[in-house]
């Protein structure tokens, strides 16, 4: 294995070490109630296949889903 090749794999063992160690924890509030216009739960925004895949997501889709929550709000006609 090359320095570079080595550099290469430590670098994303740590990135994965520092995912690990701060994972993006789950917007849930524990208000679960699909918006039925929407298809989004009234209280943490996500739709029943994003809370569904929480648990095995990467943190960079984990971080992609509550990225996209503020504008999510916006769509509920009652929001909390």
């Amino acid at each position: 294995m090359s320095t570079r090749d080595a550099q290469s794999w430590l670098d994303a063992a740590a990135r994965a070490k520092q995912a690990a160690d701060n994972p993006e924890l789950s917007p849930c509030i524990a208000i679960c109630q699909m918006d039925p216009d929407t298809g989004f739960c009234r209280g943490c925004l996500r739709t029943l296949g994003e809370i569904a895949a929480w648990a095995g997501a990467s943190n960079a889709d984990r971080h992609a889903i509550k990225a996209s929550l503020p504008a999510r709000r916006a769509q509920l006609k009652q929001p909390l």
